[in-house]
């Protein structure tokens, strides 16, 4: 079972490296790992090629590395080119500043799917958020259901892109017409393909906070309001828009911020 790890970056040079070593340092050995580079100019390049020289010069845990580093069309078109370029029985992607939970991630993954039938089209898990440091500051808010489906997401992004692994050969190419929220999209579309999802109950990875500035937050908020409006209709997503409000201003009010 071979996992194709894809990472995107754009002047992220403080980042990447952490977001590496979290994947060479896997004890799963069976990885393809792509990098996406969009043509940085901050030194990335040069800390992709230097693992590079180790990986291939070493006995470390990727069978397969490849990367580009060239101009693209924004995030989600460069997470597209990881896509084409994967080979793996499943796609996982894993940005930069984002990192595998633990160095046994991928091999309690696997221990558990051997113990059932067939292998899932979705593996999913939970999210641990991380500050600049790479320290925890808590798992994320929304926790993953105990039983994925394409309707889940009406309630808002319940598993972190971070933490949701596919099929490759179900894998769609992510909507460029979503520059912000893409993924949200992908991931609906994925699980309205996969026959069989899989809870591993586990954390799968630590997600960087979230650096989005106010005015994109409101921007990816319309698209994402935008997606839910096309997969689940317009009156139900208003309501549900209404209860997000009011769980968020409760969540502020029970962390004292208000």
């Amino acid at each position: 079972m071979t996992f194709s790890i894809i990472t995107v970056t754009y002047n992220a040079g403080q980042w990447l490296e952490r977001t590496i070593q979290s994947i060479i340092n896997q004890s799963y050995k069976n990885i393809e790992y792509i990098i996406i580079d969009g043509n940085s100019t901050d030194g990335t390049l040069d800390i992709i090629q230097n693992y590079e020289i180790k990986i291939n010069n070493s006995q470390l845990s990727i069978f397969n590395f490849q990367f580009i580093s060239e101009p693209d069309n924004g995030l989600y078109d460069a997470m597209n080119k990881g896509l084409a370029m994967a080979t793996g029985d499943y796609v996982w992607f894993i940005n930069a500043g984002d990192t595998l939970h633990s160095p046994d991630t991928l091999q309690e993954i696997t221990a558990q799917l051997k113990k059932i039938v067939s292998l899932p089209d979705v593996i999913y898990g939970e999210t641990m958020i991380v500050d600049a440091q790479g320290i925890s500051v808590g798992r994320r808010r929304l926790k993953a259901p105990a039983r994925l489906t394409w309707k889940s997401f009406r309630m808002g992004m319940l598993v972190s892109h971070q933490s949701f692994i596919v099929r490759r050969e179900i894998a769609p190419r992510y909507d460029l017409n979503y520059p912000l929220t893409a993924d949200f999209d992908w991931c609906i579309r994925c699980l309205q393909q996969a026959r069989q999802v899989w809870n591993t109950q586990l954390v799968l990875s630590n997600f960087l906070e979230d650096g989005m500035s106010s005015r994109q937050r409101k921007v990816s908020l319309r698209e994402r309001y935008r997606i839910m409006c096309r997969y689940y209709g317009k009156t139900g997503t208003v309501f549900r828009h209404v209860w997000f409000t009011i769980r968020f201003y409760i969540a502020k009010i029970i962390k004292g911020r208000v």
